[in-house]
C-alpha cells in the first residue's frame, strides 16, 4: 500500500500588496526558516464528469519539490485530508487506482487541470529547533485541461501543520496574518479553484428542494447508504478503523429499506440489488465477525485476575486471531477487486439516476412510513415472542438470533422515516436500538462460546491448560442467561414507543 498522512492546512488569498508578515511574532515560533523558491508541476485526474471533485477527492501527478510523485488527497474535516502517496511513475499507480475504484468505476480517468506554482517556502521552528509549521506562498498558474482551455492566475498562502502539531497553532498563525490583511481562502483548493476558472466568489449555496412525498423520503435515505458504500470503500481498502463494520451496516440499511418499502419502490427491481447486497454484506462480515470477535475474547481475557490466566492463553489467542483476520482481511480486499462488486457499484449508480417508484411514491409520507414502521414492529414481536417460548438452548438461541435481524429492520425502518415522523419515529428507533444490543450481545455470546470451545480442544491437544478457556465461556453463558432475562423489559418499553399514528401529513 502507498504511503500515506494526515495533512492539516489552511489556505489564504494574497490580494493587492499584502505581503507575509513577521512570524516570529506568533507565539510559540521562536525563528523562520527561508528555504527559498521551489517549482511545482501538477496535472490533476478526473472523470470528464468531475467525480472526484464532487466529493472534494483530488488525484495528481507532481513534479518538483522533495516529495514528487502522485498523490490522492480524500477529505477529513475542513482543512484536513488524508494523503496517500506513490512514487512519480508514467501511469498511475494500481494501489491508487484501487482507491478511487468505488467512484471511477470504469470511466477513464482524464487530465482536467496543469497547475505550476512557483513556492516561496518558509519553515517555522519552536525553542528547540523543531518545525511547527510550513508555509508557502503560491504563485499559481492554472490551466483546464477538460471542458475548455480556460487559464488563471492567483497567489496564495498555504500553511501546513508539522507531523504531530497542534491544531491550535495554526489559529496563532491566522491571527497574525489577518492582522496584516490576508483572509482565508474561500477555495478548498487550488485544483476547484482551477475548475472554476476565476477567483472564487462568495455566494449562498442553493438550498436542496425539502422532500415533500413518501418517495422523497424513502429516496434520501437510500442515497444515503449508498454515498456511504461508495465513500467507504477506500477506507476498508486500506483498514481503517471500524470501516468494515459502517459499510457492512449502510448494506444491510440499503436493504431493509427495499423490504419495508415495497409499496415505494417496485420489488422486481430491488429485489436482485438486495440479492446482490446481501452477498457483499456476507463477504465483509468475514473480516467484521472476527474483528468484533477478537476484541469481545481479549477484553475478556485482560479482565481475569493474572491467577486465573494458566498457560500461554494470550499467545494461543494472538496466533489464532491473526491467522484468521490474515485471510479474511485478503478475501475482503479480493471481493472489492471483483467483478461482480464492480457491476452492484453501477447497479447502484443507475437506481438513483432512474429510481423504480410506485404509484404510493407520490403519495403523502405520514401514512406510508407509519404502515411500514408498523409492519415491521409487528414481526418483531412475533419473533420475540417465539423465541421466549423455547427453553434456554440452541433453539432459542437461533430464534433469538432471528428477532435480532428483525430488530435492525424495524430500527432502520423509524431511521428512515423520522425526518417524516419526528419525534415519534425519533424515540421508536431509540428504542429499538436497545432491543438490537440485547440481541445482539446474546449473539455474541453465542459466537464466543464457539470459539472458546474450539480453542480449548486446541490447547488441550498441545498439552496446555484448558481451563481458563472453560472459565471464559462459562462467563459468556452467564452473559447470555442476563440478556435473555432483560428482554421483555427492554421489548416492553421499546413496545410503548411504536410508531401508531402518521405526523405531518
Amino acid at each position: 500500500m502507498a504511503d500515506s498522512k494526515r495533512e492539516i492546512e489552511r489556505k489564504y488569498e494574497v490580494t493587492g500588496d499584502a505581503r507575509l508578515p513577521d512570524l516570529t511574532r506568533v507565539a510559540g515560533v521562536a525563528a523562520v526558516d527561508h528555504r527559498g523558491v521551489i517549482e511545482l508541476d501538477a496535472v490533476y485526474y478526473d472523470t470528464e464528469d468531475l467525480r472526484l471533485a464532487a466529493d472534494g477527492i483530488t488525484l495528481r501527478r507532481r513534479t518538483g519539490g522533495a516529495d514528487a510523485g502522485w498523490h490522492l488527497k480524500f477529505p477529513v474535516a475542513s482543512g484536513i485530508r488524508d494523503e496517500i502517496g506513490a512514487p512519480l511513475s508514467d501511469t498511475l499507480p494500481p494501489d491508487l487506482a484501487r482507491l478511487v475504484r468505488s467512484r471511477v468505476r470504469d470511466t477513464a480517468l482524464v487530465p482536467v487541470a496543469r497547475l505550476r506554482s512557483a513556492r516561496d517556502v518558509h519553515v517555522l521552528n519552536g525553542p528547540d529547533g523543531e518545525p511547527l509549521a510550513e508555509i508557502g506562498v503560491d504563485a499559481v498558474r492554472a490551466q483546464r485541461l477538460h471542458g475548455g482551455n480556460r487559464a488563471t492566475a492567483w497567489t496564495e498562502i498555504e500553511v501546513e501543520l508539522a507531523d504531530e502539531g497542534d491544531p491550535a497553532f495554526l489559529d496563532a498563525v491566522e491571527k497574525r496574518l489577518r492582522k496584516a490583511g490576508i483572509a482565508p481562502s474561500e477555495s478548498s483548493s487550488k485544483l476547484s479553484r482551477a475548475l472554476a476558472g476565476t477567483a472564487p466568489k462568495k455566494r449562498p449555496p442553493e438550498p436542496a428542494a425539502p422532500p415533500h412525498t413518501a418517495g422523497d423520503h424513502v429516496l434520501a435515505y437510500v442515497r444515503h447508504q449508498i454515498t456511504a458504500i461508495v465513500a467507504l470503500d477506500p477506507a476498508v481498502r486500506r483498514g481503517l478503523p471500524d470501516s468494515v463494520h459502517r459499510m457492512r451496516v449502510a448494506t444491510r440499511r440499503l436493504r431493509s429499506t427495499f423490504r419495508t418499502y415495497r409499496k415505494v419502490l417496485d420489488r422486481t427491481v430491488t429485489d436482485p440489488v438486495a440479492a446482490e447486497l446481501k452477498w457483499l454484506a456476507a463477504e465483509l462480515g468475514v473480516d467484521r465477525d472476527q474483528e468484533v470477535l477478537d476484541a469481545r475474547l481479549r477484553t475478556r481475557l485482560d479482565a481475569l485476575p493474572r491467577t486465573l490466566v494458566l498457560g500461554p492463553v494470550r499467545a494461543r489467542l494472538r496466533i489464532w486471531s491473526t491467522a484468521r483476520r490474515s485471510g479474511s482481511r485478503r478475501g475482503t480486499v479480493a471481493v472489492l477487486d471483483g467483478a461482480r462488486y464492480l457491476a452492484l457499484l453501477e447497479t447502484l449508480h443507475a437506481l438513483l439516476a432512474g429510481p423504480p417508484l410506485l404509484p404510493a411514491a407520490a403519495g403523502p409520507p405520514g401514512k406510508a412510513l407509519t404502515r411500514a414502521a408498523h409492519r415491521n414492529h409487528e414481526r418483531l414481536a412475533t419473533r420475540i415472542a417465539h423465541a421466549l417460548e423455547h427453553p434456554p438452548g440452541p433453539d432459542r438461541d437461533l430464534a433469538l438470533h432471528d428477532a435480532r435481524k428483525a430488530a435492525k429492520r424495524a430500527r432502520y425502518a423509524a431511521e428512515a422515516a423520522r425526518p417524516a415522523l419526528g419525534k415519534p419515529a425519533r424515540k421508536s428507533a431509540k428504542r429499538l436500538k436497545a432491543v438490537q444490543s440485547v440481541l445482539g450481545d446474546h449473539q455474541d455470546s453465542v459466537v464466543a462460546r464457539d470459539a472458546l470451545r474450539t480453542l480449548a480442544v486446541q490447547a488441550h491437544a498441545a498439552g496446555e491448560p484448558s481451563f481458563t478457556w472453560g472459565l471464559l465461556y462459562g462467563q459468556e453463558e452467564a452473559t447470555a442467561a442476563a440478556r435473555e432475562r432483560e428482554l421483555p423489559g427492554v421489548w416492553a418499553r421499546a413496545s410503548r414507543a411504536e410508531i401508531r399514528t402518521a405526523s405531518g401529513g
